[in-house]
């Protein structure tokens, strides 16, 4: 690995999310890769602070889902195997589809699942995947917090930060363009507008149906290189 060039603490004030900023781009660049263990000691030599002030990033790390912790033991950047990713989506197809009945029972405003719709969008058309992905991630914990049940947001929110994290590092460590995401923009936006419109059982079935078609291709497409078509330019369809 590249000599890591340490941060300027010239100013006697180094907030803890400029480390975790920066450890944050070293998993997502693939220079700590998923499994690896971040020793506190270690980056606090490289980037010349104190230990203390490593151990405060990984925490912030840990609550975004970046890394695990376990009590007595060295963070570990967050890792998944494909039998992992199968699962959760198992999980989530349950979770998030009890979210979208509780939603679209209880009327709930959805201008907030739009907006994240809308920046999903965006990130599409100016092919930047780290803000599609953030985007997505915001789209699933607005759908669950809008069930207005405070225990199944709790329980989503360990399932959805490492599960999109993990994703993150892997569509930016293989150099992922936006072309996986491009054809499951309607289905968010189908989602929204079923929750708008009161149609509860019909979206937590859509919700179900939507997570089994991700389920099969997406550890896979984070995992690999995006194909272009002859055309320069061009992507391929997924």
């Amino acid at each position: 690995m590249a000599k890591t060039k340490k941060l300027d603490t010239s100013s006697g004030f180094l907030v803890k999310s400029a480390l975790a900023d920066r450890l944050r781009d070293e998993i997502s660049s693939g220079a700590l890769l998923p499994g690896v263990r971040i020793i506190e000691g270690t980056w606090g030599r490289k980037l010349g602070v104190a230990q203390g002030s490593i151990r405060e990033a990984i925490n912030l790390l840990a609550q975004e889902g970046f890394v695990t912790k376990i009590s007595g033991r060295s963070a570990r950047v967050v890792n998944l195997n494909e039998q992992d990713v199968l699962q959760l989506y198992e999980l989530r197809s349950a979770v998030e589809g009890l979210a979208a009945r509780l939603a679209a029972a209880r009327q709930s405003g959805v201008e907030k699942l739009q907006d994240a719709v809308d920046a999903m969008r965006r990130a599409s058309k100016k092919n930047r995947t780290a803000d599609l992905v953030d985007a997505d991630r915001d789209f699933h914990l607005e759908l669950c917090r809008l069930s207005g049940n405070p225990h199944l947001v709790e329980h989503a929110s360990r399932v959805l930060l490492p599960f999109f994290a993990f994703a993150r590092i892997r569509v930016i460590a293989s150099k992922q363009d936006t072309s996986a995401w491009d054809r499951d923009l309607e289905a968010h936006q189908r989602i929204a507008d079923l929750v708008r419109e009161g149609e509860g059982e019909i979206a937590e079935q859509y919700i179900r149906r939507a997570m089994a078609r991700f389920a099969e291709t997406a550890y896979c497409n984070w995992q690999k290189a995006p194909q272009r078509s002859k055309r320069k330019g061009i992507r391929a369809p997924k």
